[in-house]
């Protein structure tokens, strides 16, 4: 059971509560904590006090006094005036990611909100009644005001749910609950879109996602240093202690233990090759720096999770601090990193998925097939892996070095983490495609090797990989193949295979890198 605002949450747990696979709840002591809040902006309220965004207005009419018996329809409007979002709606599991990591971050009791509008998030997720949230319109700056705006706008029976695999108007799902639309107290309307819940809901997405492509990646090139005789000695722990970054041990140590007793690696141990080209020798060095970027945001992601990025942020009625704790910076930057390092992965990937075409290693013909000419072999496999590593090239313009000033000044400075967020997912579902594509030169030149065996855990992955795709002897639809190894790396059925046969030795893999 997950406590929210006690526990500590991280991606795994975040998943699992957005997939039903852990239970959450609403405790005692969490519920003191918001009614706490929750009373001290209601004296704040009716005070003489000035306090930001409880009895003024907001950005850059923060100066403008409100009146005591407005500060209700103020609430509202900043709602209804801040839902500006455009273009497609963002996909359901992230909408419901951001309601839980709302949720949590209210419950920390620094933000002044009701039980009442905490139990209705609570009620939407747990229902399946989720908001309809346009994917453009951020700028990571007061947090994401427009897709927040959007998320709950359904609490005052405004826009619209999804329901049932349905688009319903929210206070069409709301009658037929008999629940009425939320009158908003003062100071809930900002603490609801105030916060980086959108870039970081993409970001959690984004660990996950490029953790599989790092995971797989390097099991993939494997497969190709064995399907092109590549040397084992660019992964010995003793090199690399010379130059010992973390993400680096972490992947030479890896696939040395996929290359262990494998009679293909033997084979040639005495051959006259002196070294291989860097996308086969400077795998630990590459991939490994990936997986350094990737550490980065996992713990950029974790801090921001367990974080309260409201403001102002209320500690007593008599304390209050409006601050700078929504801007998206810390995570923005963060992800333009992982970004860069997904597209670094492609990058070297495609490298590989070339060479093993050129036929320069032996026992590899030229274009992975023995008949050629009449066939044109794997040859336009690779253009698609080629087009698809120039287009994360041209995703990879860091957003978070763009700022455009908006309102009225007041927001100088923003993050464009959002943006960020969104086209890093797009890299690495781009990325996924690319190391299908080297999964499938990997399997076809290792074939050639046969009949030597490779590593127990190498040859339990290739078995699996032929069991969806077969060795091609001549042309055929290859988008197919493609499509089949993508299907394979998104299920990670090969990690799965991988934890079974070396289970063993797994213990010396360095733990930060393997859970999150």
């Amino acid at each position: 059971m997950f406590k929210y605002g006690l526990d500590e949450l991280n991606v795994s747990i975040a998943l699992k509560i957005l997939n039903g696979d852990l239970q959450t709840s609403l405790v005692e002591e969490t519920k003191q904590k918001i009614l706490k809040s929750h009373n001290d902006v209601l004296k704040i309220s009716k005070s003489d006090k000035t306090v930001y965004g409880i009895n003024t207005g907001f950005g850059p009419l923060c100066n403008t006094k409100i009146d005591s018996n407005k500060t209700s329809e103020l609430q509202r409007n900043l709602l209804l005036s801040h839902s500006v979002g455009v273009g497609n709606p963002i996909n359901q599991d992230l909408s419901k990611l951001m309601l839980i990591l709302k949720v949590h971050s209210l419950s920390k009791g620094f933000s002044g909100i009701s039980l009442e509008i905490i139990d209705r998030i609570l009620w939407h997720i747990e229902n399946d009644v989720i908001p309809v949230v346009p994917e453009q319109g951020s700028v990571g700056a007061s947090g994401d005001l427009a897709p927040l705006s959007h998320l709950f706008l359904p609490l005052i029976g405004e826009s619209k749910v999804f329901y049932k695999g349905k688009v319903f108007s929210s206070s069409e799902v709301l009658k037929s609950f008999e629940l009425k639309p939320i009158e908003l107290h003062p100071k809930a309307g900002l603490a609801l879109i105030n916060g980086t819940q959108f870039i970081l809901a993409h970001a959690v997405f984004l660990v996950e996602k490029l953790h599989n492509c790092l995971a797989h990646a390097d099991l993939i090139a494997a497969l190709m240093i064995e399907g092109l005789l590549a040397s084992k000695m660019p992964f010995h722990k003793d090199l690399h202690k010379t130059r010992p970054f973390k993400g680096n041990i972490h992947v030479a140590s890896r696939i040395s233990k996929f290359l262990e007793n494998s009679e293909i690696v033997d084979s040639h141990k005495d051959c006259d090759r002196v070294q291989d080209p860097y996308s086969l020798r400077c795998v630990p060095q590459v991939h490994g720096t990936s997986r350094n970027a990737w550490l980065h945001l996992k713990e950029a992601v974790e801090i921001e999770m367990n974080s309260v990025t409201d403001n102002p942020i209320v500690f007593s009625s008599e304390f209050t601090i409006s601050g700078g704790s929504f801007h998206g910076q810390p995570l923005a930057l963060p992800i333009d990193y992982a970004c860069l390092a997904a597209a670094e992965l492609g990058s070297i990937s495609d490298r590989r998925s070339y060479f093993s075409l050129e036929g320069k290693s032996p026992n590899t013909p030229k274009l992975l097939l023995k008949e050629i000419g009449i066939n044109s072999g794997f040859m336009i496999v690779q253009y698609t892996s080629a087009a698809l590593v120039s287009e994360n090239k041209g995703l990879c313009f860091p957003a978070s070095a763009d700022s455009i000033p908006t309102s009225l000044g007041q927001e100088d400075h923003v993050s464009m983490g959002s943006i960020g967020s969104r086209k890093a997912l797009r890299v690495c579902t781009n990325l996924e495609k690319i190391l299908a594509v080297e999964m499938i030169c990997a399997a076809q030149a290792l074939d050639f090797k046969r009949p030597l065996k490779s590593s127990k855990v190498l040859d339990t992955v290739h078995n699996h990989i032929r069991k969806s795709i077969t060795h091609a002897t001549k042309d055929r639809i290859f988008s197919l193949d493609i499509e089949k190894a993508t299907e394979i790396i998104q299920s990670k059925k090969l990690l799965h295979i991988l934890n079974e046969n070396i289970s063993e030795g797994y213990s010396e893999f360095d733990e930060q890198f393997e859970n999150y």
